[in-house]
């Protein structure tokens, strides 16, 4: 979400705070939705009868997990709403809605995608260009109809990259439990090491985003200076995964080195699209 008003930010020099913290909230709530929906659902195939971390396994009610979900999905639907009436524009409520649609049918019946391998695009989808870019429509929206440009559309992608890679990672110690309940996950499907290829790939694929971008004028200077930043933490998700992803005790940790890099790189681009019109014109180009 700060990627995205930080992108309205550099091409309009404005910043509503009461818009940011109502739709803060109202994402919360539907993160929290899709969290304990996916814990309620995984709980009735079985694939979590040994995770630790389940609220299910915690409290012992299906009922009452997947009832609290819903109240938090209800609250954060009407926040959206909320916001979008004052915005003046009813797109941003179609592409959350459809954001939201992306993370029901990746775990709710009777689709359940993401036991079919589609969890990590739907991930990648909904956090990445659609989710991100309504942010920006947000904070454009009142200031006149500001584009959406391949500034836009890059920091959206890089958000969706390093999403996703939080969701793959989290496979690498539930293969066995997955294959036990039919659950055809990426990792299921290639196995641990072509896995961490994967992740190689992904890793790289980011820090080279991010150079183009900036070849091509699309992201300022700061974001490729403090992107530079988060390399340690983009080199220990590669080293530690390439070292340990066939050890079952360790490689359950993966899942949240990527966090790290994930909210390193989206503080590093938020900072850098923020700082760039401070910047004297000369010394940074757009």
């Amino acid at each position: 979400m700060k990627v995205g008003a930080a992108a309205a930010y550099l091409q309009s020099g404005l910043f509503f705070s009461g818009r940011y913290w109502l739709l803060l909230g109202s994402s919360v709530l539907v993160i929290t939705w899709l969290n304990l929906s996916n814990d309620a659902y995984d709980a009735e195939t079985g694939v979590d009868k040994d995770k630790k971390e389940s609220v299910v396994n915690i409290t012992g009610s299906q009922t009452g997990v997947l009832g609290a979900a819903y109240a938090c999905l209800a609250l954060g639907a009407m926040g959206i709403v909320k916001a979008a009436q004052r915005i003046g524009d009813m797109r941003v409520v179609g592409l959350l809605s459809a954001a939201i649609l992306c993370g029901y049918v990746y775990q709710c019946p009777p689709f359940r995608l993401s036991y079919k391998g589609l969890g990590e695009p739907l991930c990648f989808v909904a956090f990445g260009p659609l989710a991100t870019t309504a942010f920006y429509l947000c904070h454009a929206s009142g200031v006149g109809a500001l584009p959406v440009t391949l500034t836009v559309l890059g920091v959206s992608v890089l958000v969706g990259i390093t999403t996703s890679l939080i969701l793959f990672c989290s496979h690498f110690h539930q293969i066995e439990g997955d294959l036990a309940v039919g659950k055809m996950s990426p990792l299921v499907r290639l196995g641990t090491e072509k896995g961490s290829k994967v992740v190689q790939t992904a890793v790289i694929s980011v820090y080279t985003i991010i150079a183009l971008l900036t070849a091509l004028k699309a992201l300022p200077l700061t974001c490729f200076g403090l992107s530079l930043l988060t390399l340690p933490i983009g080199k220990l998700v590669l080293q530690f995964i390439g070292k340990n992803h066939a050890d079952k005790n360790l490689i359950f940790m993966a899942k949240y080195y990527c966090v790290r890099l994930h909210v390193a790189l989206g503080v590093a681009l938020s900072l850098g699209l923020l700082l760039a019109p401070k910047i004297p014109a000369g010394v940074i180009f757009w």
